[in-house]
């Protein structure tokens, strides 16, 4: 079977705001992660960005990046999978090499959130007519309330999501905030909707990350990406027999290791897709990590902390280093590699955490779960 390798990565500071167009950012990106790893040229370029055709007025983002990286000529694809495109291209790319029709494939995600206001097309992930009236932030304050009523939890139970998260951000240069916090700082933040409050919730911002992906027989790395798979659950979270069991998460995970022998207990750290605190919650729970109701108790033992038994969001994930839609899955990604390759600097987990690692990202409402796997090569 073809063995994938990461064999570079990229990234660029998460801002608040840029002056950079993204397809500039992109093909910055894509040209370090090149040089790099010492190649002159990819066979493609598959682009990922929720935002870029509405908020910028450009689309055909593949090809412009391809053509600001002097890769004219190459396979050029815009990958989308709303919240989550980023792992679309991804995965796509993963099945370009298996396939056997391509050998090295860039995956560049970027995004732009200040070019405009993002808000209505962050509510286009919902169903346009049934849901007309909702947004991304009330359908995950419905969810964090169902959980923390049904399960008889205190808010503050969940607070170490956002302590771990901005604590790990603090040590990340590349991070949007780079400030630790305490419980107390997060039990008197302003609500969002209730009862999400500041620090449930991850910012808009801008940003852009690069991995090339490439036959092992072709270009090796040091990083391999072993599994791949997508499920999707119900598109509206109120249609769901459970809307707290994170059906496509479980279905994607349950996938990815039946085709690499990987179990939950296999993996020593995980890149959750914490746009809410909720969404880690549940993801650790349908992984298998914790029972259904008991998600939280990761947190509160400090299990999800860098010295924990499964540390999460290492670099500061979608809460701390911010979620630049586009780019996010990027970023975790490259976050994984950094760490496998022992080059995360003042994040470095201890040499025991070195060796496989999970990746989940989310697109809508827990609607589509991308799970990827990546080891040491």
């Amino acid at each position: 079977m073809t063995a994938i390798h990461v064999v570079s990565t990229a990234r660029r500071p998460v801002e608040k705001a840029s002056e950079i167009p993204s397809w500039e950012m992109g093909g910055q990106l894509l040209k370090q992660a090149m040089a790099k790893a010492g190649l002159e040229s990819v066979d493609a370029v598959y682009a990922s960005s929720m935002m870029s055709g509405e908020l910028e007025g450009q689309m055909h983002l593949a090809s412009l990046i391809a053509d600001e990286a002097g890769q004219s000529g190459a396979e050029a694809m815009d990958i989308a999978a709303v919240s989550a495109s980023g792992a679309a291209a991804i995965r796509a790319a993963y099945l370009a090499i298996k396939s056997g029709e391509v050998r090295s494939v860039a995956v560049v995600g970027v995004e732009r959130m200040s070019a405009a206001d993002a808000g209505p097309v962050l509510r286009k992930a919902l169903h346009a007519v049934r849901e007309a009236d909702q947004t991304m932030v009330l359908k995950n304050a419905s969810a964090f309330a169902l959980y923390l009523q049904r399960y008889g939890v205190a808010y503050e139970s969940f607070a170490n999501f956002a302590i771990n998260a901005h604590r790990n951000g603090a040590r990340n240069p590349l991070a949007l905030f780079q400030k630790e916090i305490d419980q107390d700082k997060v039990l008197e933040a302003r609500v969002i909707a209730e009862p999400l409050r500041l620090y449930d919730c991850s910012p808009v911002c801008d940003g852009g990350a690069c991995i090339i992906l490439s036959r092992a027989d072709f270009k090796s790395g040091p990083v391999k990406l072993t599994a791949s798979a997508c499920a999707t659950d119900r598109f509206i979270l109120e249609d769901r027999l459970e809307p707290l069991d994170f059906l496509a998460a479980r279905k994607s995970f349950l996938k990815a290791c039946e085709t690499s022998g990987r179990k939950s207990a296999d993996f020593k750290f995980f890149e959750v897709h914490d746009a809410f605190n909720i969404m880690a919650c549940l993801c650790l729970e349908a992984c298998g990590f914790a029972e259904k109701g008991q998600g939280f108790r990761l947190a509160e033992s400090e299990d999800i902390f860098p010295e924990g038994d499964l540390p999460i969001a290492t670099m500061g994930g979608l809460k701390a280093r911010g979620h630049p839609i586009g780019a996010t899955a990027l970023y975790q990604a490259a976050e994984i590699f950094a760490q496998l390759t022992e080059t995360a600097g003042q994040n470095q987990l201890p040499g025991d955490k070195i060796g496989p690692a999970l990746m989940q990202s989310i697109g809508g409402a827990g609607t589509t779960l991308f799970t990827h796997f990546f080891e040491p090569a």
